[in-house]
């Protein structure tokens, strides 16, 4: 503890720890993410899953938004107070951008510490019709205060205020031009009022100006509880979201559900456009989309994403059993898209963790893009690896594996995650870590056409550098 207490104060965060910053954001010296694992295996493997989680987890979104309208990416991630490798973590929020007109970025700000080394408390971001910056700060359960922040001036991140401190968790906030907020998040035995007895309930907050909320809406407590992932389309908002069996919880998660709302979540319909009573409780029901309980399997949900004519695409893993290791394999990456009348669902491609987590892109001409560590790493089987880049011409039917982003890495790349908006030039940023033991986390960014991948700075000694080419290949591809 003495330890993290220097290297706060090195940060001029001296007697804030576990508080909130408001006004001017003290400017960190560089980009370096928080390490993290999760419960520990007693095997080779050491832990259910662990590594560099600066951008972890999948179900908080997004985390990063270009910005067209001043050329900027801004993004949030978990940053800690650890400066080697044998250090003690924090969790620190940090805000940043790349700007695409002069190809650099500034020293990160620090928007509190948690005081916690849990990646599940990171940020997410959202960004309003006025170009404010809102950073919504979430908490593994009920233990820790959870925040909203505004920044102070719009697409600015030199100060903030604090808007709220309550409690959610997985937060998932979606701006819709013209309407408002609508805030998906999980509250901890949220349903308990309403005599539901999930761990993890899913719930909906709106709000016109992101000041004044509505009381949150339950959607789905299922058994145990579920997870979800989100993405808007226009003025539609669409959740996927699984359900953690009495027997086996989270560990034991499995099936994928469908819902989207229209009307900042008033309302909830199948994709059929069926209305649903809510909350779902019961394991049949409407919105059930893929089974995988049927066939004994665990699914792991990655990204949702629509095409040109708005039908949503869902990338997801399927393994069986949540330990790490080949046994419980194979991890077969899959995507299942709606055709306007059915679900089809075809496989990706495999690779080595449950965690191995990437992302979907569905481009203009029809590309379908994944970036994610679909090959195996230097630690073999503990989450991430090193990144590839897939395509696909045929809405998934059959993949190509495109180039190989990373190589003869010293430690895996994990949670590659795409920004709302995704410039070609940022097109997805993630972060590296050890597999197996606490270590130092750098971030890294890569082009849409995965010719070139970039470190972003660990040490900075002006307020702006040019991050570092640490890949550069050929482009096989264009796409621009």
């Amino acid at each position: 503890m003495a330890a993290r207490w220097a290297l706060t104060c090195l940060l001029g965060l001296c007697g804030l720890a576990g508080t909130t910053i408001a006004g001017e954001l003290p400017a960190d010296s560089g980009y370096r993410g928080i390490w993290y694992f999760n419960q520990a295996t007693r095997d080779e493997y050491r832990y259910k899953y662990s590594g560099g989680m600066a951008t972890y987890p999948q179900q908080q979104l997004p985390i990063a938004i270009y910005a067209p309208e001043v050329e900027k990416t801004f993004f949030v991630y978990g940053g800690t107070i650890a400066r080697r490798a044998d250090d003690e973590q924090g969790l620190l929020h940090m805000v940043s951008y790349f700007n695409h007109r002069t190809g650099m970025v500034p020293r990160p700000r620090v928007l509190l510490n948690k005081n916690t080394d849990d990646a599940h408390d990171n940020p997410t971001l959202s960004i309003d019709d006025e170009g404010y910056l809102w950073i919504f700060s979430a908490s593994h359960g009920t233990s820790r205060p959870s925040y909203i922040h505004r920044s102070v001036k719009p697409w600015s991140i030199e100060a903030f205020e604090l808007i709220q401190k309550t409690n959610f968790s997985y937060t998932q906030p979606w701006h819709v031009p013209g309407q408002g907020f609508l805030f998906l998040h999980t509250r901890y035995d949220g349903g308990k009022a309403m005599g539901i007895s999930a761990t993890r309930g899913l719930f909906a907050m709106s709000s016109r100006d992101g000041r004044t909320w509505s009381e949150p809406g339950m959607i789905a407590g299922i058994e145990q509880g579920d997870y979800q992932i989100s993405w808007r389309h226009k003025n539609r908002i669409a959740t996927a979201f699984d359900h953690h069996p009495q027997k086996g919880g989270l560990n034991a998660r499995t099936n994928i559900y469908y819902l989207e709302t229209p009307d900042l979540g008033k309302s909830w319909t199948t994709i059929r456009g069926d209305g649903v009573p809510l909350p779902i409780t019961e394991t049949p029901n409407p919105a059930l989309i893929y089974d995988a309980s049927a066939a004994g399997k665990l699914v792991y949900l990655k990204d949702l994403n629509f095409d040109s004519e708005g039908r949503p695409v869902i990338l997801f893993l399927t393994s069986n059993g949540f330990e790490p290791g080949p046994e419980k394999g194979p991890r077969e990456w899959r995507t299942i898209r709606w055709t306007g009348s059915e679900w089809i669902d075809n496989v990706v491609t495999t690779s080595g963790n449950n965690y191995d987590h990437g992302s979907l892109y569905i481009e203009p001409d029809g590309t379908w893009r994944i970036i994610g560590p679909t090959e195996l790493g230097p630690q073999p089987y503990n989450p991430g690896g090193e990144m590839v880049m897939w395509t696909s011409g045929d809405q998934g039917k059959t993949w190509t594996k495109v180039k190989q982003l990373t190589e003869h890495s010293p430690m895996n790349h994990t949670y590659a995650r795409r920004p709302l908006l995704a410039h070609p030039d940022f097109y997805a940023i993630w972060a590296d870590g050890h597999g197996r033991q606490p270590s130092e986390s750098r971030l890294y960014f890569t082009n849409r056409t995965g010719d070139h991948v970039w470190r972003l700075p660990a040490i900075m000694s002006t307020e702006f550098a040019k991050p570092e080419i640490v890949s550069e290949r050929a482009a096989t591809n264009p796409g621009r």
